[in-house]
């Protein structure tokens, strides 16, 4: 099961993050995702917690995103998080329009 929130910038998502540990999620089950790949990578890092790499999606998948476009690749991203396909595009979305998607999965 995932928890999902949508927040505007960096501030609203370390207060998302806070908010999902004190409801029992785990650091480590908590991704951020951004349409700014450098934005994304950044927020990630200050926030200390994880990006979606091969062990959430495979090693396929993983490498076929080098190939698709960012949208396609958030989507992917998503979605191997347990996240419909119908969701992910809901929450992609919501990035084109500059904000940014805080995913717990329990």
């Amino acid at each position: 099961m995932e928890n999902v929130k949508i927040v505007e910038n960096g501030v609203q998502a370390k207060q998302a993050i806070e908010q999902l540990i004190m409801q029992g999620s785990k650091k480590d089950d908590i991704y951020l995702f951004a349409h700014d790949k450098s934005r994304s990578e950044n927020l990630t890092d200050y926030l200390d917690i994880n990006d979606v790499g091969v062990e959430e999606q495979g090693i396929f998948d993983s490498i076929t995103n080098v190939f698709r476009t960012r949208g396609d690749e958030l989507r992917s991203k998503l979605e191997s998080l347990g996240i419909s396909t119908a969701e992910a595009e809901r929450y992609e979305e919501e990035l084109d329009h500059g904000r940014c998607v805080v995913v717990a999965i329990n």
